[in-house]
């Protein structure tokens, strides 16, 4: 049986009590209200995985929701099974696969030009509330989009809209102009024990 010591949880409280201190204080002083640009990159799994989870926050809230999709687009997503579910959504798949699929530079940049183009129409759109554009980070790697074509768009969108960017190797340049930027660190990865892609993990 625990016993409880008085004065340790007087030390306890006190600790707390200036911790919530400070959080209260910094709450407070947050009253800047605007959409915000999101970065998530790194080489971990759960990018993709995380901006789609905010669209699950979004809806929740009864926001309108965007997601475009570069690269990817040869193989069926949990993700999109389920999003295409709601009006609220709109979902746009415009890859033609990975890079080392395709071999096919000019193809590429084809590919990534159209998806610009549908962006476009969601960064000059108020409506949408939340859009997310899942792979981006790649394409801007492989330079298949003018880096900063794409910069002065998401500077110039909306007020009120929020932008999720996904991918490996966002660009110095977008990590600047970002407003909340996540690194996915990999520490471990069931794919370098030879276990396939699993439908609900990775598909």
């Amino acid at each position: 049986m625990t016993t409880t010591d008085p004065a340790a949880e007087a030390r306890h409280r006190r600790r707390m009590q200036r911790h919530k201190d400070l959080v209260d204080a910094r709450i407070a002083s947050a009253t800047d209200e605007r959409g915000v640009l999101l970065v998530l990159t790194g080489n971990g799994k759960g990018k993709s995985s995380s901006a789609f989870g905010m669209a699950a926050r979004a809806l929740g809230h009864g926001l309108r929701v965007a997601i475009v999709q570069f690269i990817k687009g040869s193989f069926a997503t949990g993700e999109e099974a389920f999003f295409r579910r709601f009006p609220e959504v709109t979902y746009h798949v415009m890859g033609d696969g990975y890079t080392w699929d395709t071999q096919d530079r000019e193809q590429d940049q084809r590919t990534a030009a159209r998806a610009w183009e549908q962006v476009q129409v969601h960064l000059q759109d108020p409506s949408v509330d939340l859009l997310i554009l899942d792979e981006l980070n790649l394409v801007l790697k492989l330079r298949l989009l003018s880096l900063d074509r794409v910069l002065d768009a998401l500077i110039a969108r909306p007020l009120g809209q929020h932008v999720v960017v996904t991918g490996r190797a966002a660009p110095p340049e977008l990590i600047e102009i970002a407003d909340t930027v996540t690194e996915m660190r990999p520490v471990k990865h069931a794919f370098d024990a030879g276990i396939k892609a699993q439908k609900g993990i990775e598909l």
